[in-house]
């Protein structure tokens, strides 16, 4: 039973979206789901089962109620003594090595191979081998594992009686469905596409089997009203005028909880906020009643043409520093009223200096909106983090606890680099935020120590992160969410920012400062659906033509290895091998070994990897971490990472480590090289998209190359194909909760 990688674009192999395909993993003709093509007889099941779920109503997930706790009754022996029992009981490595063995034997027995065995009690538990015999069809929990030889293991263990339409098997395979749509990125299935998946899989009476197993609880379902197009071609279709169109899901319980928490979260940070007042009696508002509606058009303007110019970054010249002084001043009563102990609220008359010594107008318009609202989304390309940093200078100055975020380290270190010299770096990335490694530490309440968080790359945050972020924060903190909308989404389930901002509960500041160069002029043409060529005079943009995926797997490295040092002086250490999957003839895998044997050739003796090669390290899915093989023995591989520290990687996480000069897109999301190579094998073309397109151009900072053997392909994606679309309830649960006032 082994796993077999996904080599289509962001397959969950690199832990990023999965190709488009069918809820049974099957790939879909036209990239999304089929359910809806079923044939009349099935499509009428299925709404009579939708009617059902509907009476039946959303089923308790709280889980079978638990025993009363353990009493000891009248007359009985008391309890054993700790010791006693400690005894008696067997040691935790005895019970660990006793439960490896039995399930061991349970897995030999089904056919299954016994190195399964680790996998099995760690999903399952110690009483993994008893729950296998009883019920074989569990072992479609375990990673890689594929209803075929989930049916196979059932027939080694039960013979004849292990027939497809065993209720224990639809109760696995309906779970299995749900998460390999959310490899994809699904945080939610029609209920018409998972009874189309049942369908291909065998099951003889999938409506039977999915009202079994929503009645047991074992998936949560959801009567979701329609909006947009989707509600429009419904209601064409139906005779009820009252009836708003509406759709029924199905979600694991996790997911389900995330969203739900997530939409929690983000009312109650807006509902429980509380704007300051000036402090000063008789101070005034700015007269005139300055326009501050910001523009609340979810689109990506990287491209437009603004009032910022090149020179307008945050944090440069004395206007930035003058406006965060100014700020400091108006907010300094606040502050000594306070005593220190109490953060301070900076009024209007506060706000308005810090906006309008902003170093631009999009900075202004960010900076003012943040004054007024505890939730703000702001939007734009790679430049418009230098208006993040002008916010995050000018709260500080009002003497607001603020901190940034970001997704990796070269964020931080990039962001940290825009604040002005001698002002406090306040920035960590996420996940050392969140695990308290670094930022501002927790409050008696276990809440971040913030009045304010500005989030980078936010569109990368799926929505169990999301949630787990919303739940750190103190009523009343702001939150800012930035990021590129025209981006890859998260690793993960969800389309958390790309919700928000559909759901317009909150205001949103479009960033009017365009990226610059022929780069940016590229990456912005690619956002509005155009492959236009662009003017680089000094070879910021080559595009190169390659007749199949071997020949485009050459011209990559060779400019890897020497066009691209010789004729623009950035050393192959500085440039990165994009690639749609790690599978097929011009993916990472390809792209490495020849890397591989033209800058560090070598036997592979630490477990296929030699000292000097360049690996990333994958610890979670949508994670990497870039670095470098120093040396290896018994305890693992030792790296340098990117930002200059060391780790150890054991031999049991050898599988989570690849060789890194050449990435799949969605693992270098969040990070951007001096030189990026773009590889786009003559197979790439059905899974491209303008958002995988977009992202990929964009991780160049001063030189992109695109070596291309895809064909028209590659225009179509970008004028055809926006992106894979994402099932998600985040933003129904949203206009259920909060109104759309923006």
């Amino acid at each position: 039973m082994s796993d077999a990688e996904n080599s289509a674009p962001g397959g969950p192999a690199d832990g990023g979206r999965a190709d488009d395909s069918r809820a049974d993993g099957t790939p879909a003709q036209d990239g999304r789901a089929d359910g809806g093509r079923a044939q009349g007889g099935r499509a009428d099941t299925v709404a009579a089962l939708a009617e059902k779920i509907r009476a039946i109503g959303q089923q308790s997930t709280g889980g079978p109620d638990l025993p009363p706790a353990d009493r000891v009754a009248d007359g009985a022996e008391p309890a054993a003594t700790p010791d006693a029992s400690a005894r008696r009981a067997p040691k935790p490595d005895e019970q660990r090595a006793q439960a490896l063995r039995a399930t061991a034997e349970v897995l030999t027995a089904g056919g299954a191979p016994a190195d399964f065995a680790a996998a099995a009690v760690a999903e399952l538990g110690e009483g993994a081998a008893e729950l296998l015999r009883a019920d074989p069809w569990a072992v479609l929990a375990l990673p890689g594992v594929r209803p075929e030889q989930a049916d196979g293991f059932a027939r080694g263990l039960l013979g004849a009686g292990a027939g497809p339409g065993d209720e224990r098997r639809a109760r696995a395979l309906v779970p299995w469905l749900l998460e390999q749509a959310a490899l994809r990125g699904d945080s939610a299935v029609e209920i018409g596409e998972v009874a189309a998946g049942l369908e291909r899989l065998g099951l003889p009476e999938p409506a039977t089997a999915l009202q079994a197993v929503v009645v047991d609880g074992l998936v949560m379902p959801f009567q979701d009203e329609l909006t947009g197009p989707e509600a429009r071609a419904t209601a064409a279709g139906s005779d009820d005028d009252d009836e708003p169109p509406t759709r029924t899901l199905l979600a694991l319980e996790r997911l389900a909880l995330a969203e739900e928490s997530l939409a929690d979260g983000l009312v109650r940070v807006m509902s429980t906020f509380v704007p300051g007042e000036d402090a000063a009696d008789g101070a005034e508002a700015p007269e005139g009643g300055e326009d501050t509606e910001t523009e609340t058009e979810p689109t990506t303007e990287t491209g437009a043409a603004g009032d910022d110019g090149p020179g307008a970054e945050a944090g440069t010249g004395s206007g930035a520093e003058s406006g965060a002084e100014s700020g400091a001043e108006t907010a300094g009563g606040l502050a000594e009223a306070a005593g220190g102990s109490t953060p301070p609220a900076p009024g209007p008359a506060a706000w308005e200096a810090a906006a309008t010594a902003a170093p631009s107008s999009s900075a202004t318009a960010l900076v003012r909106a943040v004054a007024d609202s505890a939730l703000v989304a702001h939007t734009g390309g790679e430049a418009s983090r230098a208006e993040a940093a002008a916010l995050l200078h000018a709260a500080q100055g009002l003497g607001l606890r603020a901190w940034a975020a970001t997704w990796t380290d070269q964020g931080r270190q990039s962001l940290a680099g825009l604040l002005p010299a001698g002002a406090a770096p306040d920035v960590a990335t996420l996940a050392d935020l969140l695990s308290g490694t670094a930022g501002p530490g927790r409050s008696g309440d276990g809440t971040l120590a913030l009045d304010l968080l500005i989030l980078l790359d936010a569109p990368l945050l799926d929505a169990e992160l999301a949630a787990t972020l919303l739940e750190s924060l103190a009523d009343g903190t702001r939150l800012v969410l930035s990021g590129d909308p025209g981006q890859l989404w998260s690793a993960g389930p969800g389309r958390f920012f790309a919700d928000l901002l559909a759901a317009k509960v909150c205001p949103v500041v479009a960033s009017r400062t365009p990226d610059f160069g022929p780069i940016g002029e590229l990456v912005s043409s690619v956002g509005i659906g155009e492959l236009q060529p662009v003017d680089a005079p000094d070879k910021e943009v080559v595009i190169l033509t390659a007749k199949d995926g071997a020949e485009a797997v050459h011209r990559a490295v060779q400019l890897l290895t020497d066009s691209i040092p010789r004729a623009l002086g950035i050393p192959a250490e500085q440039v990165v091998l994009l690639t749609p999957g790690h599978g097929g003839n011009a993916g990472t895998r390809a792209l490495n070994a020849a890397a591989k044997a033209r800058l560090n050739p070598g036997p592979g003796r630490f477990g296929g990897f030699d000292p000097g090669d360049r690996v990333v390290h994958s610890p979670a899915p949508g994670v990497i971490r870039p670095g470098r093989v120093l040396d290896g023995d018994g305890t693992g591989l030792h790296l340098e990472l990117s930002d200059g520290t060391r780790s150890t990687v054991a031999p049991a996480e050898a599988a989570k480590l690849r060789h890194g000069w050449a990435l799949t897109v969605h693992q270098a999301v969040g990070r951007r090289w001096p030189g990026a190579v773009v590889v786009l094998p003559d197979d790439a073309g059905a899974g491209l998209t303008r958002q995988w397109v977009y992202t990929a151009f964009g991780r160049a900072e001063r030189h992109l190359s695109v070596v291309h053997a895809a064909g028209p392909a590659l225009p179509q994606a970008v004028a055809e194909r926006p992106a894979r679309p994402r099932t998600t309830r985040l933003r129904t649960i949203l206009a259920e909760n909060a109104e759309p006032a923006y």
